[in-house]
């Protein structure tokens, strides 16, 4: 297995290059990525989640580089607006929220609390909440014993920009590109596997296990190897998004936004050189022209170019893994950008895939781990976005009634009981979200558990209560005390050459 051939560019594709390539550097591989200037790419997905600064660490990204050649600012969390009760707020921080005490999990603690007049809201309890609503940042401590260590941070960065930055990186380090179309894929007679593409131009290429990063299309793992798609529209119902990148105004926030729409929900992504705008919406409860409508009224800045509408389907291929060719990206599947996750399901589908390299043809244990592991991986990310439509009092458009309703999947129900029951939340080792996460969505819409950890009786009331006032005044003091987002870009020289960090800066 020495031969390595991507096919189609994009953040996939060459975050799939970078990363074969720097992190198997040694083993000889020949690496090929085919693509075409002439097919466009999605390019909208702009916010991440924190395990992106891991992989640009680990092919040896330099962030200060990183940050100005995709013109990107820092994330510490996203806001959801109008999700529980249209009015309500909070943020979903990339921290925990205060500190365990004797193995028991904070926001115990504030269950029991919460009737007090004085306690305040859990949000009061987070360090990177505090920031976000202050407009600070600074990266975490190394040292925890610090409050500063108790969170981590992620980028929001211009998709576009963000492949021609991971192409030089690859090229540097061996792969090849090829400019052209595929318009034959040739599999062996005996063994189905792939072997080879032909272009457009006649040039025939040759591989031994070949990625297919060509998007929503699936060249090689759908129309050429017939996956299968398992829809998961009945629990996540949207289906479309229109898309336009406006002026930015005000502040740099250190924070991505959901607002909940009427049908859906409208993103707010802050760059350094524009804001990006967009909204997801279901087509059976709203029209193409009011979703369009809905998404422009609520621009805060100067429309830079026409929104652009796309069409996706929620749901993953039956396997991304079939014969000699994985699935990377929207070729494998596609679960809406409500979390961030799309980069991040690209990155675990490239991770895993180094971890099960094959040696030589022949390896079918690989191929099922790799199967299994993603599809946990899909299923568990579907689960904690079904959640946030899910558990939620609205019932003023009959999109939202209809969430409130939804059968959704036992493995979610499970989850919820376990939290109304007990404040307890369950816990996995394999799957994105880990508790605080959860935490973060059941408090902020409202479902609340109905009990608590009987462990908090154990400590005076009088003392938790003093414990969580001096913790509350700490996490507003640290985070006070912090640059702002904007200022911590310039200082570091992290500022975009296509633009000022924003009017205000």
């Amino acid at each position: 297995m020495k031969k390595i051939i991507i096919i189609g560019g994009g953040t996939a594709g060459w975050m799939s290059a970078a990363g074969i390539s720097s992190m198997m550097a040694g083993l000889d591989l020949d690496i090929t990525l085919i693509e075409s200037e002439a097919i466009g790419v999605v390019g909208v997905g702009e916010a991440t989640l924190p395990h992106i600064k891991f992989f640009n660490e680990t092919i040896g990204i330099n962030e200060a580089e990183f940050m100005a050649a995709t013109s990107a600012t820092f994330k510490l969390g996203i806001e959801f607006v109008d999700w529980g009760r249209l009015g309500d707020s909070y943020i979903h921080p990339f921290g925990e929220f205060g500190l365990a005490n004797a193995g028991v999990p904070f926001h115990q603690y504030y269950n029991k609390m919460s009737d007090q007049s004085d306690i305040g809201s859990l949000q009061d309890y987070s360090l990177p909440i505090m920031a976000c609503r202050a407009g600070k940042f600074e990266p975490p401590s190394q040292d925890p014993r610090s409050v500063k260590s108790t969170y981590r941070y992620a980028y929001q960065f211009d998709a576009i920009k963000y492949a021609p930055f991971l192409r030089r990186h690859a090229e540097a380090r061996g792969v090849t590109r090829i400019e052209g179309k595929v318009t034959e894929v040739k599999l062996d007679a005996e063994s189905g596997d792939i072997q080879r593409l032909r272009l457009e131009n006649g040039r025939e290429v040759k591989g031994d296990l070949f990625i297919d990063c060509t998007g929503f299309y699936g060249l090689l793992i759908e129309k050429t190897l017939k996956a299968g798609y398992d829809k998961w529209t009945k629990w996540l119902p949207v289906d479309r998004a229109v898309a336009v990148p406006c002026k930015s105004t005000g502040p740099l926030l250190p924070y991505t936004r959901a607002t909940a729409d009427k049908a859906g929900w409208r993103w707010r992504i802050p760059l350094q050189h524009r804001t990006g705008n967009g909204h997801v919406y279901a087509s059976d409860f709203i029209s193409d022209e009011d979703a369009r409508d809905s998404l422009i009224e609520n621009l805060e800045g100067q429309m830079l170019s026409e929104p652009r509408l796309l069409r996706f389907t929620t749901g993953k291929r039956r396997k991304l893994w079939i014969k000699n060719c994985v699935a990377i990206g929207l070729s494998g599947g596609f679960l809406e950008p409500l979390e961030s996750t799309s980069i991040y399901l690209i990155q675990e589908g490239i991770t895993k895939l180094i971890e099960l390299f094959p040696r030589r043809s022949g390896f079918n244990i690989d191929r099922e781990e790799y199967n299994r592991l993603m599809d946990i991986e899909f299923e568990r990310v579907r689960d904690f976005l079904i959640l946030h439509y899910h558990a939620t009092e609205r019932d003023d458009t009959p999109f939202w009634n209809h969430m409130r309703r939804l059968d959704i999947p036992d493995s979610l129900a499970e989850k919820m009981e376990l939290f109304r029951c007990r404040g307890r939340v369950a816990k996995y080792d394999l799957g994105l979200f880990l508790e605080p996460s959860w935490v973060a969505v059941y408090m902020g819409q409202r479902f609340a558990a109905q009990d608590y950890d009987r462990r908090v009786d154990l400590l005076p009331q009088d003392s938790v209560s003093s414990h969580m006032n001096g913790l509350r005044n700490l996490m507003a003091q640290t985070a006070a005390k912090m640059p702002s987002h904007q200022a911590y870009i310039k200082k570091h020289n992290m500022r975009s050459p296509h633009g000022a960090v924003t009017s205000a800066s």
